[in-house]
């Protein structure tokens, strides 16, 4: 079992607390550099865990807990115009990666208002290709309502927000609703802002959990983590990638962004543990640029 693990502190001799990940025998998830600070996302053998903290205290940083690392979300808002984006669901992206989440905004091409505002049939695929996705939605309690059809059958568990208190009955297909975070003109800096935020990531934190359990009952062949530093090893061309987290690990897959035309046949025989992965996982096209979305085979899906 692993513990996943957020690092931050300065660049100066970070290669030592790389090293130690390496030799207990963790992962680094995800790995960046602004200006002279570190952050590096990781997942650590969960004996070993007082040991990176111990490394980080000498190295002046500070390590905490990342429950939501190893996860990639959608943030979906009705269009990618002004009046809907910013600043929530901006904000909302800002602060998940603070907890090690993964995020990719999804603006859906047909907003505007209550009588056009539509999901196509891609746009779901896409959104169904992440953990967990929240619907940043507005202000007023019966648009919210009345856009439900946008989320009722998505097949991932869906958060939606919004400003004003909403049963979560009158909304069907959320999973969970969080209120205090509508259509707001400015910075969620206020006390009342980062309290729902906070809810949010409570949120989003519980579900993830639920999702773990029930992926514990019949795990991957092989564990996403593993998956993706084989990967990384494998395939040069994932070092020319210049996009955040080349390799994106998700609960029960991963996201390569390498073109799948050019480059599936060399992602699909990857070796891991005597398999090619191509035997062990299914490796399609994903609905974002192209890109190649493995998904994990199950322990049960083996059996005959």
């Amino acid at each position: 079992m692993y513990e996943t693990l957020t690092f931050t502190g300065g660049v100066h001799k970070s290669e030592e607390m790389k090293e130690l990940i390496e030799d207990l025998g963790g992962f680094i998830l995800q790995s960046n550099i602004l200006q002279m600070e570190l952050v590096i996302n990781m997942a650590i053998p969960l004996d070993d865990v007082q040991i990176v903290q111990d490394k980080a205290k000498e190295l002046l940083g500070e390590v905490v807990v990342a429950p939501m690392a190893g996860s990639e979300i959608a943030i979906v808002s009705p269009t990618l115009a002004r009046h809907h984006l910013p600043h929530a669901a901006c904000d909302i992206s800002e602060y998940l990666r603070r907890y090690g989440a993964k995020d990719n905004m999804v603006g859906l091409a047909r907003g505007h208002g209550k009588g056009t505002a539509g999901i196509s049939e891609g746009e779901k695929r896409l959104i169904e290709e992440h953990d967990i996705a929240i619907f940043a939605l507005g202000s007023f309690k019966q648009c919210i309502i009345d856009k439900s059809f946008l989320f009722d059958d998505i097949d991932i568990p869906v958060i939606v927000t919004g400003a004003p208190e909403i049963d979560l009955e009158e909304l069907p297909g959320a999973d969970a609703y969080v209120s205090g975070l509508g259509r707001i003109p400015r910075r969620l800096k206020r006390g009342d802002n980062i309290r729902a935020l906070r809810n949010l990531v409570e949120t989003v934190e519980r579900l993830l959990n639920e999702r773990k359990k029930e992926i514990a009952q019949d795990p991957p062949i092989e564990p996403a983590i593993l998956v993706k530093d084989e990967i990384e090893k494998q395939v040069p061309a994932i070092k020319d990638i210049l996009s955040p987290t080349p390799v994106t690990s998700q609960l029960s897959g991963l996201r390569v962004k390498l073109d799948y035309d050019k480059y599936h046949e060399e992602i699909e025989n990857v070796v891991i543990d005597g398999h090619k992965l191509k035997e062990i996982a299914d490796v399609r096209k994903s609905h974002m640029y192209d890109y190649i979305l493995i998904e994990l085979a199950t322990e049960s899906s083996l059996v005959e």
